[in-house]
């Protein structure tokens, strides 16, 4: 049965349009991966379909009764709220019912009357019911559980308004999934969850008994949950029947196929030329002009103008081009931390971390979240001292930081204007290098703040790129970045002659 069909709907912003009259459909307990390229529109469907936005033009229908689970914007709470108060939130309907039934139990202990008590009795039975089928006394239980999978247990009883950005992310998420919508929307969910949280997560929507659509980057995240891929791409929607691997290969051959039609198309376009050319030739020649020739050559034409005509399809689409050279080289120890400690008020977050990193090594930073690693990046960047040990960085060490929360503080700037004033370079020569990062012609005096995740990613990146580093530190690089950049990103690492 259909949850959601989607009808030929258009949507425009400032006056440019991001995709028209798509179509597609999504079934009961399908789980559906959006994929497409950073700025492609993929966020702007998903809130469509949430309802949280109407397009221009076009329907979108639900089932009727269909509960949607969408994650926007975190609301606000009271400073005295804590995440568990918020986790159990989403069991209002029945919180109501469980202080219904409190109340009946006490009209009931004072209840003399014999035919009152046996009204209330069968009314206390009948919420019984209710609380019981709707798993009213698994409450405790489904909440741990999700606390537990997405590693939150340590922001149970903080207040949730003083929680980070990331965190109140998760949460929400925990949230969510704890109401259990029929439709379940989900962006880039894996985003600020750890490696066994993402595993967890995988899990659990494999065994969703509702109906996903979710957007991700995520290769192998998708190749384990979804088993439908909807390709949103030059604001055409494709649909594949497939996990993320199948769709790759699929997508290939498919575009194999179109250029092939298109190749056999233009031939044979050229040949009706030849041919058109070739009768009014003939028909001149004679004397007087042939009128038959004539007719035969202008009926060809008007076949030739009433044919559809293919596009070409697009099968090495254009990437970001990423290439990091550190200038001078740093000495032969880039990174010493001996015997660290650091702790936040009753939390020790580590202690005795030694860490040596010499020159050209990769080295990663993985953990559980609330671990410390962000904590100790901010270290090795001289932003927080260590309330034990030595933090040494070594001789020449030029760092170039990427961290999760970039740009989050600029509001007016332009692209362009945000970039040259990282790196010293004419207007005309940064057009020319953002341009290799996939922002063209109006799109470098598009403001920041309207920017999606991914291609924010993409100008700190330019920005890099053309800076005088040997040190990168990466928190969390990948983050909304689409696969394609992923890979470009992966690839430039690789041949990167600093650490």
């Amino acid at each position: 049965m259909i949850v959601c069909s989607v009808d030929k709907i258009a949507k425009m912003y400032g006056g440019n349009s991001v995709f028209e009259e798509i179509s597609f459909e999504i079934k009961e307990k399908e789980r559906v991966g959006l994929v497409g390229r950073n700025g492609s529109g993929k966020t702007t469907l998903i809130k469509l379909v949430a309802g949280e936005e109407t397009p221009d033009s076009g329907q979108i229908h639900w089932k009727k009764g269909t509960a949607i689970g969408y994650l926007s914007q975190i609301p606000d709470y009271e400073d005295s709220t804590t995440t568990k108060a918020v986790l159990t939130s989403a069991f209002s309907p029945l919180l109501k019912i469980e202080e219904k039934m409190k109340r009946l139990e006490t009209k009931m202990g004072m209840e003399n009357n014999a035919d009152t008590l046996e009204k209330l009795i069968g009314e206390y039975g009948d919420l019984q019911d209710q609380f019981t089928m709707n798993g009213g006394y698994e409450i405790e239980s489904n909440i741990e559980r999700i606390v537990h999978g997405l590693n939150i247990q340590p922001l149970l009883w903080q207040s949730f308004s003083r929680l980070s950005g990331g965190e109140k992310t998760k949460v929400g998420l925990a949230l969510m999934l704890l109401k259990q919508p029929d439709l379940l929307l989900l962006d880039e969910p894996t985003n600020h969850l750890d490696l066994m949280a993402v595993e967890w997560l995988g899990n659990f929507l494999k065994e969703y008994s509702g109906t996903v659509l979710l957007i991700s980057h995520d290769r192998y995240f998708l190749d384990e949950v979804v088993n439908k891929v909807i390709d949103l791409e030059d604001g055409e929607i494709t649909t594949y029947h497939t996990n993320f691997t199948g769709f790759v290969k699929e997508k290939e051959e498919r575009l194999l196929r179109e250029f092939q039609a298109f190749e056999e198309q233009q031939k044979k376009i050229k040949k009706m030329k030849e041919t058109i050319k070739k009768l009014r030739e003939w028909a001149n020649r004679a004397n007087p002009p042939n009128a038959g020739l004539h007719r035969r050559a202008r009926n060809m034409e008007r076949a030739l103008e009433r044919m559809e005509k293919l596009q070409r399809p697009v099968l090495n689409r254009k990437k970001m081009n990423l290439e990091m050279d550190s200038t001078d080289r740093s000495g032969k120890d880039v990174i010493v931390l001996k015997d660290v400690a650091k702790r936040f008020d009753d939390k020790q977050l580590f202690e005795n971390v030694t860490m040596h990193v010499t020159y050209q090594e990769r080295a990663a930073i993985i953990g559980e979240n609330g671990t410390g690693k962000s904590t100790l990046l901010k270290m090795i960047l001289q932003q927080l001292e260590p309330d034990a040990g030595e933090v040494r960085i070594g001789s020449n060490v030029k760092i170039g930081y990427l961290s999760q929360n970039i740009f989050s503080t600029i509001k007016d700037e332009t692209v362009i204007e945000a970039f040259r004033e990282e790196v010293n370079v004419t207007e005309g020569e940064a057009r020319q290098i953002l341009a290799r990062f996939m922002f063209y012609g109006y799109h470098v005096f598009q403001k920041v703040s309207q920017l999606s995740g991914g291609e924010r990613m993409r100008l700190r990146l330019a920005q890099l790129m053309h800076q005088d580093i040997n040190l990168l530190i990466l928190d969390e690089p990948t983050n909304h970045l689409d696969i394609d950049s992923r890979e470009v990103l992966e690839e430039a690492l690789e041949d990167f002659q600093g650490v």
